[in-house]
């Protein structure tokens, strides 16, 4: 007999039971029918996970920063002030701003 194949949601409903629901390891184990080790493996690859995606979270923020200050940027350069045609004046052609 082959060990079972338990999917990701199974494996996640069981580890927050012990997180989230302060249950017994050995009581989940023996209630889902799964072996204590198993779900100390579980609950150590689900934490791996989530301090993976906190990580690209939080790169996902310094990049959305990043970008709002280089557009921000672009816009200032795009309308900022602009020289008027020349005029002519007395002195000869007068370059102004406006």
């Amino acid at each position: 007999m082959g060990k079972p194949n338990f999917s990701d949601e199974f494996k996640r409903d069981a580890v927050a039971q012990i997180t989230e629901r302060g249950y017994p390891v050995a009581e989940v184990s023996q209630r889902l029918g799964v072996s204590q080790h198993s779900l100390y493996a579980w609950k150590r690859q689900l934490a791996k996970q989530v301090s993976s995606d906190a990580g690209k979270d939080a790169e996902i923020r310094q990049l959305k920063r990043e970008l709002a200050r280089v557009t921000e940027e672009r816009d200032i350069l795009k309308n900022g002030p602009r020289l008027s045609p020349p005029v002519q004046g007395r002195n000869g052609p007068c370059y102004g701003v406006g």
